[in-house]
C-alpha cells in the first residue's frame, strides 16, 4: 500500500469511527416514532442506520416496514435528518414517489429547505469544478 493509500484509508477508517460515534448518540427508533405520529404516518417496524448506503439518504422495504437511514447523515441538523425520516415513512403508506406519496412528505413543513441542503451536501465534493458547458 502506497503512503496516499494508507493515508486515505486511515481518513476513511477514522471517518467511519466518528460517524458511528454520532449515530450512537441518535434514538432514530423515537424519532421515528415521534415524526410518525406528529405527521399521521405509520411507524416502521425497523429503522436502523446503514454504513453500506453510499448513493441514498435513506431506503425503505414497505413489505416489511424496515427502514435504513444511511450514517452520512449522523452530523446534520436534526430537521434534515427528520425530512428523510419522514420521507421514508411515507414510502410505507406509498411505495413509490408519486403525486400522493409527495403529500405525504410535504407534511413536514420543512421539506423543501431540508433538500435543498442535501442537495448541497450532494454537490459538496464537486465544488470548485468547471460549470457545466451551456
Amino acid at each position: 500500500m502506497s503512503p496516499a493509500d494508507e493515508e486515505r484509508w486511515v481518513r476513511d477508517i477514522v471517518a467511519r469511527i466518528e460517524r458511528s460515534r454520532r449515530c450512537g448518540r441518535i434514538d432514530l427508533a423515537r424519532r421515528a416514532a415521534e415524526l410518525a405520529d406528529r405527521y399521521d404516518l405509520p411507524r416502521p417496524d425497523a429503522i436502523t442506520w446503514s454504513e453500506r448506503q453510499r448513493l441514498r439518504w435513506g431506503s425503505c422495504t414497505p413489505a416489511t416496514g424496515e427502514i435504513r437511514i444511511s450514517t452520512r447523515l449522523a452530523g446534520v441538523p436534526g430537521w434534515v435528518l427528520d425530512h428523510v425520516i419522514v420521507h421514508e415513512l411515507a414510502h410505507l403508506v406509498e411505495p413509490d414517489h408519486s403525486p400522493a406519496f409527495h403529500r405525504l412528505v410535504a407534511r413536514y413543513p420543512l421539506t423543501e429547505r431540508a433538500i435543498g441542503y442535501l442537495q448541497a451536501l450532494t454537490d459538496q465534493p464537486v465544488l470548485g469544478a468547471e460549470p457545466p458547458a451551456a
